[in-house]
């Protein structure tokens, strides 16, 4: 139970520095949404989505023996037709999901690759790699073009209108395909961000 609670607290704290970091860029160009929404704040509570970031990680949690999770915060709310920039701006506030995980991993990958153990306390150590590690699942998970992740949204205004078919089929599929990679294809997700770790941490 403590170990369930234990990576929980980890992947709130990362999912809603995820979700704000949507809202602190679509302000940043021009949409006042998220803010005016009472979204652009680190307490979880009106981040917290009771399937995504509870229910879903603590059985994820329970099926793999406690060796992974995943989850997700309620999405901030976004008014695209705000945003200065018309053609890339979704794909700049999707990016900001992601790259935040990404820099969360980085900052305490150094920590670990460069201050040497004896000057860490050992007890952090276990703490510093489950969040590299959570924080490498959510980014590179989240940036599969498949809707409603983040990286659909990066992808579909790179998309030329010859291939607005494959736009309108993830449209319409993405959510049955993203249920079928979350059960059946997460393992060769693993691999991916196993590889990351150690470019990271170089351990």
């Amino acid at each position: 139970m403590e170990h369930i609670i234990f990576f929980l607290s980890i992947l709130i704290f990362s999912v809603v520095l995820h979700e704000v970091s949507h809202g602190l860029v679509a302000h940043a160009l021009g949409d006042p949404t998220a803010k005016n929404a009472g979204r652009l704040t680190l307490n979880p509570i009106p981040h917290i989505d009771p399937i995504g970031s509870l229910l879903l990680p603590a059985l994820l949690l329970f099926v793999s023996g406690g060796q992974t999770t995943f989850g997700w915060a309620k999405p901030v709310p976004v008014n695209p037709f705000n945003l200065r920039d018309r053609k890339y701006g979704s794909a700049k506030v999707s990016f900001a999901g992601p790259a935040s995980n990404l820099g969360i991993a980085l900052l305490f990958g150094l920590f670990l690759r460069f201050l040497p153990i004896t000057e860490l306390n050992p007890a952090l150590v276990p703490l510093f790699v489950n969040i590299i590690f959570l924080n490498l699942i959510l980014a590179i998970f989240n940036l599969l073009p498949i809707p409603p992740l983040d990286g659909s949204h990066i992808l579909f205004p790179f998309l030329p209108s010859s291939l607005e078919f494959v736009k309108t089929f993830l449209l319409r599929y993405g959510f049955f395909i993203l249920l079928f990679v979350i059960f059946f294809l997460f393992d060769f997700i693993l691999p991916v961000v196993q590889w990351f770790f150690h470019l990271i941490v170089g351990f």
